[in-house]
């Protein structure tokens, strides 16, 4: 039998970083870089979230934009909860976290994983259906993988995002959601 890889789920639509100082990261990507709007995420609620098998309760904040296609997504974790973020900025990494697939289907994502011989570090279940895992692929430093099965209204979500971004004028470059 031959081996299933993960890529063959679907093509990276994200790439996210866990800086050191999130604010400045954010000035970087919009000043800098030019990507934006952001848009923020305060708080952010998962449910059944485990972190290496083990329930833990997460407090973190997002903020996406777009760069053509691209989705950049900025993560901070507000609390010492055991996460794959936390033990991110333990080790004192910089740069990529992870990138992101999305998929319809969570069974053969997790079949193609195990396959793979990658290793869910962390997954949670998304507020109206969706859900995430996290995968350490064994590379090092920014070769987790996240899948991600968003909840209805997810892709419409990042398609209003991506639109904001054909059209930013520079202004407003960080937005609020809920």
């Amino acid at each position: 039998m031959s081996r299933r890889q993960i890529t063959a789920l679907g093509e990276i639509m994200q790439l996210a970083y866990v800086p050191g100082d999130f604010d400045a990261a954010l000035q970087y990507w919009t000043g800098t870089m030019g990507v934006g709007p952001f848009f923020m995420l305060e708080h952010v609620g998962l449910e059944n979230t485990k972190y290496r098998g083990v329930p833990t309760q997460i407090d973190f904040s997002i903020a996406i934009g777009y760069w053509n296609d691209l989705q950049i997504e900025l993560i901070r974790q507000h609390n010492l909860a055991p996460s794959i973020y936390t033990t991110w900025r333990d080790e004192g990494h910089e740069g990529l976290h992870h990138v992101c697939i999305l998929v319809e289907d969570m069974v053969e994502a997790r079949a193609a994983v195990a396959q793979a011989d990658g290793h869910v570090v962390q997954e949670a279940r998304l507020p109206g259906g969706g859900e995430v895992i996290y995968v350490d692929t064994g590379g090092g430093p920014g070769t987790m993988v996240e899948i991600l099965k968003p909840a209805p209204g997810g892709r419409e979500a990042f398609a209003m995002m991506r639109a904001a971004a054909r059209n930013w004028d520079g202004r407003d470059p960080v937005r609020r959601l809920g």
